[in-house]
């Protein structure tokens, strides 16, 4: 792979509030853990690593007002962020060309564990319920410094900046972006404070990363962002890099939802893929940056996977998390800051408090070390198995030589990509297509969805502790693999608005009314928003690259870019793309406080829809399925955008058409968002009427009901459409318009939080 330019980054942690302030930390040997300060909790016995600002003190260094709508997740990030962008000399100017992606899985967590009471009884603090999920974060981050070309939030628990850093780095290999900025924010709170201490895996005393006695965690909290660019961008503005990034990988243990397989297959695999990626060899590997959190658990099988890469020439291994404190979901972003200041000073950063080694471990670097480096592994590993790894490389490192083999990104058409099959579970009839003659009608402003019989997917033991989303998004996986003729995918990519809000939901009524002891660790487990797309992994046993969107409104259409990306530059053959949410009697009248769901004749309800996709290299090829299966239809096009203006939207249509050799004449039916919100269907239909003038509108909301993830029901009721030759007339906006014409061509346009757009263009 051709070296991706790492041209500026910011930290912020327990240890510094920038990297000056870190690496004085790392080369002391300084910790930033100790007694809890900030976080009001009652758990006072337990280290952590809070980051020594204040709420207020942040805000007054960003120059944020007092009663401005923040939370300390955002508050965080902007600071990391400010550093990054600075350091890469991007002005507000450049933010138009540049994207965004953030990871976090807190969200806004610590105003909702303090105001859920309120949002449940009282109007008191309702405008934080806008702030709760982890989109609204990133956005708060973004904003604040002006206008991006696109965002969106990864949320893959521990391993969420790690992928959010994969994600950029494939869209600038495929073309799409010339700079993405990466990483991750994440506050401590009470809920995940509580929840690993259900778990049993906080340590009372400072965390002990690979030694015999470790007994478990400490929490820390903080926010980290990388720069990626590609080098034609970093050469026409003039900057140096201050690393690369040569090789990633993404894996899944599929072994279970919190704990990591014995052997770490997908630490290992993970590994594997960022040396595969980068063509170089383990043992040029100058360190390793390692997950290393100190329970039994993690650290018996990370050592298990680096002896399986390394065999007994392991290189350098230190886990730093001694130092700030596990920062879940930022740990990957503010780890990779540590290993490229590691590559910038030459040194090896050390395991702190190791004294004994473990039993067929690995033996840490405990003593300052000054050493020339130039390639290092930092590893990042979430709930669920999902498991990241990325590859920094000094500067010093030779540029490739070019020549036939070199990768220099995938073409937008390099690849015809098929929708092979697609699921549903909805307001109705499940996994069946009956609804396009037989639809079933609602009065009511809220619907649960109609569920199957579980029992042919999930044996009753499982199905015991499983919430209806996990089920829902089983049974829909299953059937569609079944009918997709693939035995597995390379990929499973999940869209979830609020993941499992129903288990969050029963945690966070459990921590408000009885207090922070005898908490069950099965909410807090399944509560996580990569439950869903982990435990299709486990379920199907598959091994793939893994990865969870949760970004408000284009949550699925996020998860069906990060397909869309690597199936086009042939990273992947196959992938299975869900959009899951869930809806709570509670969880829906306190959206519809905060002015977020239920609005005029808006119908709310719950998506569970997999769609299975696959590639083949040229249009004449058939797709990788067995042969007795006729694909639904072809995806041809597909992009996101943040905040467009009308002329930025008309330009990207038209060149979404064009690079599918079509014009807007050869579009038979325009898909629409429109759900019965007036407001909102209002803007549709104006924005609309300029972009495709009369061309037929369809809407699907009012059969299958509004979510976070309702888009991927609009995927999937327009790729039946196609495969079945018809548009059923309950679809048409204007019955007038109805018609028996055979559809040949949909487009997609999906903008129903007012901020962003994808335009998806789907062919029979």
């Amino acid at each position: 792979m051709k070296p991706i330019l790492i041209t500026g980054a910011g930290v912020v942690s327990a240890i510094g509030n920038n990297k000056a302030e870190t690496l004085e930390a790392l080369l002391s040997g300084r910790s930033g853990v100790g007694l809890l300060k900030y976080l009001k909790t009652e758990h006072k016995e337990f280290p952590v690593g809070e980051v020594k600002l204040t709420d207020a003190e942040m805000r007054q260094r960003l120059g944020i007002a007092d009663e401005a709508i923040t939370t300390r997740t955002a508050l965080m990030g902007m600071l990391a962020l400010e550093e990054a962008l600075h350091d890469a000399g991007l002005s507000p100017e450049l933010l138009p060309q540049v994207g965004f992606v953030s990871g976090t899985t807190v969200g806004g967590m610590d105003m909702s564990e303090q105001f859920y009471l309120d949002f449940i009884s009282s109007e008191a603090h309702k405008e934080y319920i806008a702030a709760h999920d982890c989109g609204s974060c990133s956005e708060m981050i973004a904003h604040h410094f002006g206008k991006f070309a696109f965002m969106t939030t990864l949320s893959t628990a521990c391993s969420s900046a790690a992928n959010a850093i994969i994600l950029g780095a494939n869209m600038i290999r495929c073309g799409e972006a010339d700079i993405v900025v990466v990483g991750g924010s994440e506050c401590l709170s009470k809920f995940h404070l509580n929840g690993f201490n259900s778990l049993m895996i906080l340590d009372p005393q400072p965390s002990r990363p690979f030694d015999a006695t470790r007994n478990g965690l400490n929490l820390g909290e903080g926010a980290a962002y990388l720069v990626l660019e590609s080098e034609e961008s970093a050469k026409r503005r003039g900057v140096n890099p201050q690393a690369l990034l040569s090789g990633y990988g993404n894996a899944c243990d599929a072994y279970h939802q919190t704990a990591s397989s014995p052997d770490g297959e997908g630490a290992y695999r993970a590994m594997k893929e960022a040396l595969k990626l980068a063509e170089i060899q383990p043992s040029e590997i100058d360190y390793i940056n390692a997950h290393g959190t100190g329970t039994p658990n993690n650290d018996t099988s990370e050592s298990q996977a680096m002896k399986r890469l390394f065999g007994e020439k392991v290189p350098p291994v230190s886990s730093t998390k001694p130092f700030t404190g596990h920062t879940t979901s930022a740990s990957g972003s503010i780890e990779a800051v540590f290993s490229i200041l590691a590559l910038q000073h030459g040194f090896l950063p050390i395991n702190l408090h190791w004294s004994q080694p473990m039993e067929d471990g690995i033996i840490p670097v405990t003593q300052p070390t000054r050493k020339e480096l130039r390639h290092v592994l930092c590893n990042a590993f979430g709930f669920g198995g999902n498991d990241s790894s990325v590859l920094l490389s000094s500067v010093k490192v030779p540029e490739p030589v070019e020549g036939p083999t070199q990768n220099k990104g995938a073409s937008t058409s390099s690849a015809t990509i098929y929708i092979l099959s697609a699921k549903q579970i909805s307001l109705q009839q499940p996994l069946s297509e009956a609804w396009m003659d037989e639809p079933v009608h609602y009065s009511e402003p809220f619907v649960r969805s109609i569920d199957p019989s579980f029992k042919e997917y999930v044996s009753p033991i499982e199905a015991r502790r499983m919430g209806k989303i996990l089920k829902r998004a089983v049974a829909t996986s299953k059937e569609a693999l079944r009918a997709s003729g693939l035995e597995t995918v390379d990929a499973i990519i999940t869209g979830t608005g609020y993941g499992c809000i129903e288990n969050t939901e029963l945690f966070l009524d459990a921590l408000s009314k009885e207090g922070e002891h005898l908490l069950k660790p099965t909410y807090f487990m399944q509560s996580t928003h990569n439950t869903i797309s982990s435990l299709v992994a486990i379920q199907t046993k598959n091994h793939g690259y893994n990865a969870t969107y949760s970004h408000k409104s284009i949550s699925f259409d996020s998860a069906l870019q990060d397909a869309w990306l690597q199936l086009q530059s042939g990273k992947i053959n196959s992938a299975m793309v869900g959009g899951h949410d869930e809806l709570t009697e509670t969880f829906y009248h306190i959206l519809k406080k905060g002015g977020m769901m239920g609005k005029d004749e808006e119908r709310c309800g719950e998506s569970a829809v997999s769609i299975v996709l696959a590639a083949s290299c040229h249009c004449e090829e058939e797709p990788r399925s067995h042969p007795d299966i006729q694909p639904l239809c072809k995806l041809t096009g597909f992009q996101i955008l943040h905040q467009p203006k009308m002329d930025t939207l008309m330009d990207a249509v038209t060149k979404l058409l064009h690079s599918a050799g079509k014009t807007l004449n050869d579009v038979d039916f325009i898909f629409t968002g429109i759900s019965g919100n007036y407001t909102n269907d209002e803007a549709y239909q104006q924005e609309t009427q300029t972009l495709f003038g009369d061309k037929p509108l369809l809407k699907y909301k009012h059969l299958f009901g509004e979510s976070f993830t309702s888009s991927g029901l609009g995927f999937y009721v327009a790729a039946q459409c196609l495969n079945t030759g018809r548009v059923p007339a309950s679809l048409f906006v204007n019955p007038k318009e109805a018609s028996d014409k055979q559809p040949k061509c949909i487009l997609l346009y999906n903008r129903s939080d007012g901020k962003n757009v994808s335009l998806t263009l789907l062919e029979a």
